[in-house]
């Protein structure tokens, strides 16, 4: 296979089960791609040249690493520059400064707090054609999956590996309600019951955003019908709620206490 600047990341780990241990060799950076659900976030959407921005490195770091696993170098081929790669659209190249709402939630995540009252505030007071502009740290998979569905417009720009701004625009046909109803009702008892031997157990605390949706969604995939996901967490992932109803699987929620919540999800 011949690999240039503007290959992706997936792409090469697909081809040599030895390329990923490679990558991570060129900067303590990549070791993130050992992770398999962030290494799905990431390498679909990263190029070499996206790569090295983000690992402090040269292309040509990643050629000298490739190329003994067998892979050609094509070292001519130019760059593909973002506009190709993931062009901001127009919709939001072309809003006046007083149409953006910025907010950033990185001292609100560096204090160990958690913004998403915070987000969901600004969400539900954005007014139609404005956009609300989130800087994070990392590129927030769920808010952007749940916000799609009610009608944003949404556009992610990977500034650096710890800085990462998304747009989310609100159109005049997006739903209003953004906060999905908080199914807590009873049976808890009952349904621990009626799955009793079949019952599988994540814990997703010790998870870094947005790993805890991701890692209970890939869960779910391969959960049998017949059984039920126990989920111990942190808090109610309020993202995670929509996904379940369209997924067609139930919940129940038990707060245990301030920052521990346990989760029953089972098919409706």
């Amino acid at each position: 296979m011949t690999i240039n600047a503007n290959t992706k990341i997936a792409t090469i780990l697909k081809q040599h089960p030895d390329a990923l241990d490679a990558i991570v060799s060129i900067s303590p950076k990549f070791e993130k791609l050992r992770n398999p659900l962030l290494r799905k976030i990431m390498a679909g959407r990263t190029s070499l040249a996206m790569a090295s921005k983000i690992g402090g490195c040269s292309v040509n770091d990643f050629f000298v690493k490739l190329k003994p696993l067998g892979f050609e170098i094509d070292s001519t081929t130019q760059v593909i520059e973002k506009a190709a790669t993931g062009k901001m659209p127009e919709i939001f190249t072309s809003l006046k400064k007083e149409q953006i709402v910025s907010l950033d939630v990185r001292p609100v995540l560096a204090a160990g707090s958690d913004p998403l009252n915070l987000i969901l505030e600004n969400v539900n007071s954005l007014e139609t054609g404005k956009c609300l502009k989130i800087i994070n740290t990392f590129e927030p998979t769920p808010l952007i999956i749940m916000l799609e569905k009610k009608g944003f417009v949404t556009y992610t720009d990977t500034i650096n590996d710890e800085l990462i701004e998304t747009y989310f625009y609100k159109k005049s046909d997006s739903k209003k309600e953004i906060i999905p109803v908080i199914n807590t009702s009873g049976g808890w008892d009952e349904i621990i019951q009626q799955y009793n031997n079949k019952l599988q157990t994540i814990d997703v605390r010790a998870l870094e955003m947005p790993l805890p949706m991701l890692t209970i969604l890939e869960a779910l995939e391969k959960l049998p019908s017949d059984h039920a996901l126990y989920v111990y967490h942190k808090r109610i992932p309020v993202f995670l709620l929509p996904e379940l109803a369209e997924k067609k699987f139930d919940y129940r929620i038990k707060e245990i206490s301030d920052g521990e919540v346990h989760l029953l999800i089972f098919k409706s």
